[in-house]
């Protein structure tokens, strides 16, 4: 975005995550506007919003933080897994 078309909803956009702490479903309005600024002033693709998880079907209502009890009691993911690991990675 040279010509800073769309500056203003990306700042607005980016000031949600950052007082939301990054819960990006709480900005998920700013998200779609700067998008569609995107698109409007041919920056980007013009794409369907509701296929790029803009539908109502796809919207979060309801979320719960997770709270790390686990790690607090000193639980290590994947410190259970015993023998030879095999994968596209081994």
């Amino acid at each position: 975005d040279h010509d800073a078309e769309c500056k203003t909803k990306m700042k607005e956009y980016l000031e949600c995550l950052k007082e939301e702490k990054n819960k990006h479903h709480k900005c998920r309005e700013l998200s779609k506007d700067y998008l569609q600024c995107r698109m409007d002033h041919e920056l980007m693709a013009k794409e369907n919003l509701d296929e790029m998880g803009f539908s109502k079907e796809t919207e979060i209502t309801e979320t719960k933080e997770y709270d790390k009890s686990k790690e607090r009691e000193g639980y290590i993911a994947g410190k259970h897994i015993t023998g030879k690991l095999t994968g596209w990675l081994w």
